[in-house]
């Protein structure tokens, strides 16, 4: 347990995305080599979920608009999920509990133990430091080697 914070079991994480309907990813980027890009495109052809994406500085991305904020979405998202400066954390987190989201999900590299406990003591599930589309794959069966679906189902002679 870390400052009132207890990460998310394996079980756990993939209850939260079992449940989850749709997600809001903050700090959305239009640039392919951005990991934001990466995980929207693997969500929209890899998922039923509903994708919405969080930028003010743009106006679409994948073909989807893109919403200058979290209240500006048209419906709460399940889910939050994060690529912002570590520094915008706490804003974030203000923000996901404003619009009644039910799990922050910070992305690879993103800790803050304040934020977590406060998350967490608002009734938020918390994630830190996890990708959504590893997880994702990891518990929808599409990962293998260095995180891609390889198509290859087995290797060995039967």
């Amino acid at each position: 347990m870390s400052g009132g914070w207890t990460p998310p079991s394996a079980q756990e994480r993939r209850a939260v995305l079992e449940r989850t309907r749709s997600v809001a990813i903050v700090g959305a980027s239009a640039k392919p080599s951005r990991a934001s890009y990466f995980v929207a495109t693997y969500l929209l052809s890899s998922s039923d979920l509903r994708i919405f994406f969080v930028n003010p500085a743009v106006d679409e991305i994948l073909g989807h608009p893109v919403y200058p904020s979290l209240q500006a979405l048209p419906e709460p998202p399940d889910l939050v999920d994060v690529f912002r400066r570590p520094s915008e954390l706490p804003a974030v987190l203000d923000d996901t509990l404003e619009v009644g989201a039910s799990t922050l999900w910070l992305q690879l590299g993103l800790w803050d133990d304040d934020v977590a406990r406060r998350g967490a003591e608002a009734g938020l599930t918390v994630v830190m430091n996890r990708c959504l589309k590893i997880e994702h794959a990891r518990f929808a069966g599409g990962l293998h080697l260095a995180g891609f679906d390889t198509g290859v189902i087995t290797s060995r002679r039967r």
